[in-house]
């Protein structure tokens, strides 16, 4: 018991030999080791392997003098002038990747210390070192002879890399020498750990802590061969450190540490390059211990303020700090600078950005600590410092740095009116929830004081309740606290950013964008310091909460996931225009509008990324699929891309049946197709109700009138409060071509005969001569003027005979058209000598309640007689324009314009999501 509080010394035993089973692996690690050649620095080192049936023994290897190295001439002197690097387990992975760290360090002018982690792992090495060492240790305590296997396996790992970065050298021999040594040490304490049946924390440190000692004894080796000034630094020898009050963590005893590095420096000299271990040092008993978690990077900080060195480089395996979990957000990008303040928070939310701790250090000293991608040494990385620093490389441009969230929470409400103006109501929950071990991630509290609300982890979530509800047993049975409940499935979305602090609206901006998105927010807290907002929402929409903030702070553009149902006339134009206006968009607007389907009745084109509408055609032939509007809307709904909307081009009835489930799932819906518009009311009325109570929104200004702003206009009017009398036009462009052509002397048949020949009618022109497409506009305006009224409650005069509705071809159609010219000619003819002409109009008598489709007589001085072509024309007779209607006249068919009434309807929609207006 008492020899198990003493510092573990490395045992010198008398057979410092290895015994691992034949029949596992370590047999291959001791085949491996190699004979270096015999030089004037090492006279016949042996290195002896003896096999027999079921034993391996490796010989101890004679070590050589160590070459002596003459430090530099400077005197030792603390300063900027030093840099520190540190690299991690995966930068020192295997030995191409020791030997690339350690050419970059040898190249790189200066002063250095490099801090190195243990060996991790990688498919040419799979075995990750200090896993392994936990691993072993573990085995050993419960007495499982297989940690003998991991030690070979560690030994293995250890030889193979040297063999192949320092070749059959002086170096080689002294590595493989040290590392023998340690071996047979490491042997002996874990065969005592196995014969006690357990493991102390002071044993446990000293033993995994090898893999740094080794990985630093290697790089400084390699360093040597490139022919640098190198010295490798056991930091036990130097850093001093003692435990927190919480035992999580360890603090610097920063004054011993100091006269250590100055006792190191004057027994081992000043030198261009010190490699020092990370992850390990002493206590104040002289313990070998470990810096816990993240301890490496935490040794790279201690020392560069040991050195009071000029600045930090962490290499890992990431470009730097991004704005967003990339995996989440594939649009998040790689920060250049971030403050102190600004890593703590984040990385509180599990962002891949130094822990708090690690930062300490440096923050004292002012130094900065910059994260770069070894695999990708054309990225600048991202630099942390003070504001000064941030404001040096960020140029102070988003006032939001980054966005995390933290997965899978539950938020714990405790009510009652009993806890009104009660002291310690608050630290008796807390104390409670601390007593259990229960972690609180978030606090909400109502200035009411008759709630309070916190987020812990969702495992957590049962084991709160039940220590509150009996904590609060008493309070519960006297109805002092009406309840203590839980709500499972949230998640907590943070914003972080210093440039938030005293800037108004920040808080605003990310409750609008999360609104926009339909995200519902359970929970809020900000606190004094301004660093911060945080919000609790449901689990299911972390990732497009997280997309929808993101979007709308960092990237200060508004980007729309668009699903194009119907690329025929219409559908294609507007792609056309959207591919023409795109870059304009996003440069001037900050609108990002990006096709991810296409689909007709038939197929379905489906790209995450979005489809290159340059050469849309060509995709949708080679790659579409059959096409399913239901898996249509769930692909767009599934999206990164937080803002989703589909543009229904078609006339079809099938679309329009999947608004309201489209809607429901948060997708947006623009269209100039009339089938919902004018379809049954109930469907009508779910849609705008739907519409109302989120923020999904239904526009559809091309069903009326095209591109002309129809609509619009008549919303302005009834919501301004003006009311609505009449409105009357000419809402066919075909019909209006027909009639504003048809005067005397020509033929009725003639004249659509022409028409059709020049595109302006439906393929069979009963579609446009029979009025039910006037009928469904009409229907459109009298519902959006508060008229409920059914499509089959509008008459409507139909301009095909009687006797041809039935006729089955159009040509058969046309052909038998002239044969009722005459009574077409007589209406003509009498309406002129009238002074008057005919035109084909559709009415909405709000005075009336009721709506009409018919031929009309008009004077030849009233504006629908002054139409030339296949213009629309609309007045609107209201409260406010009773003497002189409004009216609204241009072209009001062709695919064109109704592209452009569609094109515009998405850039309302962005506007409402957040764009510049």
């Amino acid at each position: 018991g008492q020899g198990a509080a003493r510092q573990p010394a490395a045992p010198k035993v008398s057979s410092p030999c290895l015994s691992v089973p034949a029949q596992r692996c370590s047999q291959q690690a001791h085949s491996n080791l190699v004979q270096p050649t015999p030089g004037p620095l090492c006279q016949q080192p042996e290195a002896q392997v003896h096999r027999g049936r079921r034993r391996a023994v490796i010989s101890s290897v004679t070590m050589p003098a160590e070459r002596t190295v003459s430090s530099s001439s400077d005197e030792f002197t603390r300063g900027s002038h030093w840099s520190v690097h540190k690299f991690g387990g995966t930068c020192m992975a295997f030995s191409d990747r020791i030997r690339s760290a350690a050419e970059l360090v040898v190249k790189d002018p200066g002063s250095k210390v490099v801090v190195v982690s243990a060996m991790g792992s990688h498919p040419n090495s799979p075995l990750k070192v200090t896993d392994v060492i936990l691993t072993m240790i573990n085995k050993a305590a419960r007495q499982d002879p297989e940690f003998l296997t991991d030690l070979g396996a560690l030994q293995e790992k250890h030889v193979e890399a040297a063999k192949q970065l320092l070749g059959s050298s002086p170096e080689l021999t002294i590595f493989v020498s040290k590392l023998l040594d340690d071996i047979g040490d490491l042997k002996s304490m874990l065969q005592a750990m196995s014969i006690a049946g357990m493991s102390t924390d002071a044993f446990s440190d000293y033993v995994v802590g090898h893999g740094e000692l080794w990985s630093a004894l290697l790089f400084s080796l390699c360093c040597k061969q490139f022919g640098a000034d190198v010295k490798f630094m056991d930091t036990r020898d130097v850093l001093v450190v003692q435990p927190t009050t919480d035992g999580a963590s360890v603090d610097l005893v920063e004054d011993t540490s100091n006269a250590r590095l100055d006792k190191w420096v004057a027994t081992h000299g000043n030198h261009e390059i010190i490699v020092a271990t990370g992850f390990i040092a002493k206590n104040v008993q002289g313990q070998a211990t470990t810096l816990k978690r993240n301890g490496s990077d935490l040794s790279a900080t201690i020392l560069a303020a040991l050195f009071r060195a000029g600045n930090i480089t962490i290499w890992t395996d990431v470009d730097g700090v991004y704005s967003a979990d990339p995996r989440k957000v594939p649009e998040a990008v790689c920060l250049p600078g971030m403050t102190y303040h600004e890593a703590w928070e984040l990385s509180y939310f599990g962002a891949n950005v130094l822990h708090p701790r690690t930062t300490l250090p440096a923050m004292k000293y002012h130094i900065p600590i910059t994260i770069r991608n070894f695999f990708n040494l054309s990225a600048p990385g991202t630099r942390v410092g003070d504001l000064t620093t941030d404001l040096e490389t960020h140029q102070g441009k988003n006032p939001v740095k980054g966005f995390a969230t933290i997965d899978n929470v539950t938020i714990i409400c405790v009510e009652g009116t009993g806890m009104v103006g009660v002291p310690g109501i608050a630290s008796a929950i807390f104390g409670t929830v601390r007593d259990a071990g229960i972690n609180v991630i978030m606090i909400s509290q109502a200035s009411s004081e008759q709630s309070i609300c916190f987020a812990v982890r969702e495992v957590d979530g049962e084991g709160a309740v039940t220590v509150l509800q009996k904590r609060f047993k008493d309070a519960i049975a006297a109805g002092r606290v009406s309840a203590v409940q839980q709500i499972r499935h949230c998640c907590v979305l943070a914003a972080v950013g210093q440039g938030m602090v005293a800037r108004k609206g920040m808080a605003a901006t990310m409750m609008s964008a999360l609104a926009k998105a339909n995200v519902n927010i359970k929970a809020m807290a900000q606190g004094s310091s301004e660093y911060n907002i945080t919000v609790i929402i449901e689990q299911r929409d972390s990732e497009r909460a997280l997309r929808a903030v993101h979007s709308r702070f960092y990237l200060s553009t508004t980007p729309i996931a668009i699903g194009l149902v119907g690329p025929g006339l219409i559908g294609g134009a507007l792609l056309e225009q959207i591919r023409d206006q795109a870059e304009v968009l996003r440069r001037e607007l900050g609108v990002d509008l990006r096709i991810l389907g296409i689909t007709d009745s038939k197929k379905m084109l489906l790209k995450e990324k979005g489809i290159d509408l340059e050469h849309w055609k060509a995709q949708f032939e080679a790659e579409a699929q059959p096409a399913d509007l239901e898996a249509f809307g769930n692909f767009l709904h599934g999206s990164y891309i937080p803002n989703h909307a589909i543009v229904d081009c078609t006339a079809s009835e099938l679309p329009a049946q999947h608004y309201l489930p489209w809607m429901t799932q948060g997708i947006h819906i623009i269209t100039p197709n009339k089938k919902l518009g004018s379809g049954p009311m109930e469907q009508y009325q779910a849609v705008k109700k739907l519409g109302r109570e989120s923020y999904t929104h239904f526009f559809y200004e091309g069903t009326v009138g095209a591109g002309l702003p129809v609509m619009g206009t008549l919303k302005h009017l009834v919501e301004t409060g003006d009311k609505v009398h009449r409105i009357e036009g000419i809402f066919s462009g075909t019909l209006s071509y027909i009639f504003n052509t048809y005067s005397p002397g020509m033929q009725f048949s003639e004249v659509v005969a022409d028409a059709k020949a020049k595109g302006y009618t439906e393929p069979d022109p009963r579609d446009d001569l029979n009025g039910t497409d006037v009928a469904r506009k009409v229907a459109i305006l009298a519902r959006e003027c508060g008229m409920e009224l059914e499509l089959s409650d509008i008459p409507v005069e139909s301009l095909v005979p009687e006797p041809l509705r039935a006729v089955s071809t159009s040509a058969e159609y046309m052909a038998r058209l002239p044969e009722f010219d005459a009574s077409m000619t007589q209406r003509l003819e009498e309406a002129a000598a009238a002074g008057e002409v005919l035109r084909f109009v559709g009415v909405v008598d709000m005075l009336a309640r009721r709506g009409s489709v018919e031929l009309r007589r008009y004077p030849a001085t009233h504006p629908f007689a002054q139409l030339v072509g296949s213009d629309n024309i609309i007045a609107f007779t209201t409260k406010r324009y009773t003497k002189q209607p409004l009216i609204i006249r241009g072209p009001g068919a062709g695919a064109d314009v109704t592209a452009g009434g569609v094109f515009s309807d998405l850039l309302k929609l962005s506007a409402y999501l957040g764009s510049p207006s």
